[in-house]
Protein backbone atom coordinates (compact mmCIF):
# COMPACT_ATOMS: atom_id res chain seq x y z
CA UNK A 1 0.00 0.00 0.00
CA UNK A 2 1.10 3.54 -0.76
CA UNK A 3 -0.41 6.64 0.82
CA UNK A 4 -0.13 9.98 -0.94
CA UNK A 5 -0.78 13.44 0.47
CA UNK A 6 -0.75 16.53 -1.74
CA UNK A 7 -0.34 20.12 -0.65
CA UNK A 8 0.56 23.50 -2.09
CA UNK A 9 -2.56 24.41 -3.98
CA UNK A 10 -4.10 27.86 -3.81
CA UNK A 11 -5.26 30.93 -5.68
CA UNK A 12 -2.87 32.66 -8.05
CA UNK A 13 -3.14 35.22 -10.81
CA UNK A 14 -2.52 34.48 -14.47
CA UNK A 15 1.20 34.26 -15.11
CA UNK A 16 1.97 33.33 -11.53
CA UNK A 17 3.57 30.23 -10.06
CA UNK A 18 2.76 27.52 -7.55
CA UNK A 19 4.61 24.46 -6.32
CA UNK A 20 2.66 21.36 -5.43
CA UNK A 21 4.07 18.71 -3.14
CA UNK A 22 3.18 15.06 -2.77
CA UNK A 23 4.48 13.04 0.17
CA UNK A 24 4.43 9.27 -0.21
CA UNK A 25 4.40 6.73 2.60
CA UNK A 26 4.28 2.99 2.50
CA UNK A 27 6.09 0.73 0.07
CA UNK A 28 7.88 2.57 -2.72
CA UNK A 29 10.87 1.71 -4.87
CA UNK A 30 13.04 3.68 -7.27
CA UNK A 31 11.37 2.04 -10.27
CA UNK A 32 7.86 3.00 -9.22
CA UNK A 33 6.16 5.71 -11.21
CA UNK A 34 4.49 8.74 -9.70
CA UNK A 35 2.19 10.95 -11.67
CA UNK A 36 0.23 14.17 -11.50
CA UNK A 37 -3.28 14.41 -12.89
CA UNK A 38 -5.87 17.17 -12.77
CA UNK A 39 -9.61 17.51 -13.01
CA UNK A 40 -11.35 20.73 -13.90
CA UNK A 41 -15.04 21.32 -13.07
CA UNK A 42 -17.24 19.44 -15.49
CA UNK A 43 -14.30 17.75 -17.20
CA UNK A 44 -12.64 14.37 -17.04
CA UNK A 45 -9.48 13.81 -15.08
CA UNK A 46 -6.43 14.25 -17.30
CA UNK A 47 -2.74 13.44 -17.23
CA UNK A 48 -0.29 16.19 -16.39
CA UNK A 49 3.13 14.58 -15.80
CA UNK A 50 4.83 11.38 -14.69
CA UNK A 51 8.25 10.42 -13.40
CA UNK A 52 9.99 7.47 -11.80
CA UNK A 53 11.14 7.91 -8.22
CA UNK A 54 14.67 7.34 -9.53
CA UNK A 55 14.31 10.44 -11.70
CA UNK A 56 14.93 8.40 -14.83
CA UNK A 57 12.21 9.17 -17.32
CA UNK A 58 9.87 12.14 -17.22
CA UNK A 59 6.75 12.70 -19.30
CA UNK A 60 4.57 15.79 -19.64
CA UNK A 61 1.26 16.57 -21.26
CA UNK A 62 1.64 18.89 -24.24
CA UNK A 63 -0.47 21.51 -22.50
CA UNK A 64 2.09 21.95 -19.68
CA UNK A 65 5.41 21.33 -21.43
CA UNK A 66 7.83 24.17 -20.85
CA UNK A 67 5.76 25.54 -17.97
CA UNK A 68 5.59 22.69 -15.43
CA UNK A 69 8.55 20.82 -13.96
CA UNK A 70 8.43 17.55 -12.05
CA UNK A 71 11.11 16.91 -9.45
CA UNK A 72 11.65 14.75 -6.40
CA UNK A 73 13.45 14.54 -3.08
CA UNK A 74 13.92 10.85 -2.37
CA UNK A 75 15.20 11.50 1.15
CA UNK A 76 11.84 13.07 1.97
CA UNK A 77 9.77 10.67 -0.16
CA UNK A 78 8.36 13.77 -1.79
CA UNK A 79 7.74 14.81 -5.36
CA UNK A 80 7.06 18.33 -6.53
CA UNK A 81 5.26 19.90 -9.44
CA UNK A 82 6.58 23.40 -10.11
CA UNK A 83 3.96 25.24 -12.14
CA UNK A 84 4.98 28.46 -13.86
CA UNK A 85 3.23 30.84 -16.24
CA UNK A 86 -0.12 29.61 -14.97
CA UNK A 87 -3.21 30.12 -17.08
CA UNK A 88 -6.91 30.12 -16.14
CA UNK A 89 -7.27 26.81 -17.98
CA UNK A 90 -4.87 25.27 -15.44
CA UNK A 91 -7.58 25.68 -12.79
CA UNK A 92 -8.38 22.21 -11.45
CA UNK A 93 -8.01 19.83 -8.56
CA UNK A 94 -4.54 18.31 -8.87
CA UNK A 95 -4.00 14.72 -7.83
CA UNK A 96 -0.83 12.79 -7.12
CA UNK A 97 -0.93 9.12 -8.12
CA UNK A 98 1.45 6.18 -7.95
CA UNK A 99 1.92 2.87 -9.72
CA UNK A 100 4.22 0.14 -8.35
CA UNK A 101 5.58 -0.80 -11.77
CA UNK A 102 8.34 0.76 -13.91
CA UNK A 103 6.39 1.40 -17.11
CA UNK A 104 5.52 5.06 -17.51
CA UNK A 105 1.85 5.71 -18.18
CA UNK A 106 -0.54 8.58 -18.75
CA UNK A 107 -3.61 6.42 -18.20
CA UNK A 108 -5.68 6.95 -15.07
CA UNK A 109 -6.50 3.26 -14.72
CA UNK A 110 -2.81 2.36 -14.57
CA UNK A 111 -2.45 4.08 -11.19
CA UNK A 112 -3.88 2.18 -8.20
CA UNK A 113 -2.89 4.74 -5.55
CA UNK A 114 -4.23 8.29 -5.34
CA UNK A 115 -4.04 11.27 -3.04
CA UNK A 116 -7.00 13.37 -2.00
CA UNK A 117 -6.19 16.26 -4.33
CA UNK A 118 -5.34 19.91 -3.91
CA UNK A 119 -7.22 22.81 -5.52
CA UNK A 120 -5.41 25.17 -7.88
CA UNK A 121 -7.29 28.25 -9.03
CA UNK A 122 -5.84 30.68 -11.55
CA UNK A 123 -7.65 33.99 -11.82
CA UNK A 124 -7.71 36.00 -15.02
Amino acid sequence: QVQLVESGGGLVQTGGSLRLSCVASGRTSSNDVVGWFRQAPGKEREFVAAMRWSGVGTSYADSVKGRFTFSRDNAKNTVYLQMNILKPEDTAVYYCAARPWPRMSSLINDYPYWGQGTQVTVSS
